[in-house]
């Protein structure tokens, strides 16, 4: 597992530090995970599965994809509730697998064009 944890943290572009900030422990406690030179709790595996999108057999088994699929279901219900046609859809589908750092520049650059700003 600790290659797997390695692994989805390399593909969501993000330090140590910063993996470990989003789960609750510190950059030390990622590193020892990573060498194997300890285990992660059942607590500490479903807080990377929660904050990372990580599907939870793949972190532990090594089975299936990296990332959960954003259950059809949800995607549906939003759609109906917010009258989302496909491309909608497509757009947040899309949105969610992305890894944390680009939906955090997406983010950034939402806020900048939708956030008033002062004159000067």
């Amino acid at each position: 597992m600790n290659e797997r944890i390695k692994l989805l943290r390399r593909t969501l572009g993000i330090s140590q530090r910063d993996f470990g900030k989003k789960i609750g422990v510190s950059d030390t406690a990622i590193s020892k995970l990573e060498k194997g030179e300890r285990n992660p709790s059942e607590q500490t595996i479903k807080s990377i599965c929660r904050e990372f999108n990580a599907d939870y057999f793949w972190l532990k088994e090594g089975v299936g994809d990296m990332f959960t699929a954003l259950p059809e279901t949800l995607l549906d219900e939003m759609a109906e509730e917010y009258e989302l046609d496909e491309l909608d859809k497509l757009l947040v589908k899309k949105y969610m697998q992305l890894p944390f750092q680009k939906r955090a520049a997406i983010k950034d650059y939402l806020i900048s064009v939708f956030v008033d700003k002062k004159d000067d």
